[in-house]
């Protein structure tokens, strides 16, 4: 799944959208690339000298392959969106810097009526960034 397949199914958009590509997908969820070009303008100023990609956006594109997830298994009512509702025991492992390309992984652990409950992983070249839990709820659009 490409980049435009991605924008067909979720609302995110550059310069907030922080996948690439789908590189599989299964009915217990996904995995899902994103290449960090250093040219992003949030580098100029998360440590301009020793620029790292901050940890909620690691967090953030593990929500987003939920949300892309949740948009080929179940997909969303007329008028309503993924909306993280929780996250839990998230652990950072590795500093990501400009340049290399993050791996997210997600699994669905379980499903309660439009509340999606998930683990998540980023890494680089199999060295894990961050992991944690969170929980994703399809909902309405706000007015």
């Amino acid at each position: 799944m490409n980049l435009d397949d991605i924008k067909q199914l979720i609302p995110h958009r550059e310069p907030f959208l922080w996948l690439d590509e789908v590189i599989l997908q299964s009915n217990e969820g996904l995995v899902a690339t994103k290449y960090i070009d250093p040219n992003l303008e949030l580098f100029k100023g998360h440590y301009p000298n020793v620029p790292i990609l901050p940890g909620v956006i690691q967090c953030e594109a593990c929500f987003q392959a939920a949300a892309v997830f949740m948009a080929k298994q179940h997909p969303p009512g007329e008028g309503r969106v993924p909306v993280v509702t929780r996250q839990n025991e998230t652990r950072f492992r590795r500093i990501v810097r400009p340049g290399e390309t993050i791996t997210i992984e997600i699994k669905l652990t379980e499903q309660l009526a439009n509340a999606f409950f998930f683990t998540g992983k980023v890494s680089v070249e199999g060295q894990v960034a961050v992991r944690l839990e969170f929980a994703v709820a399809d909902a309405p659009l706000p007015e």
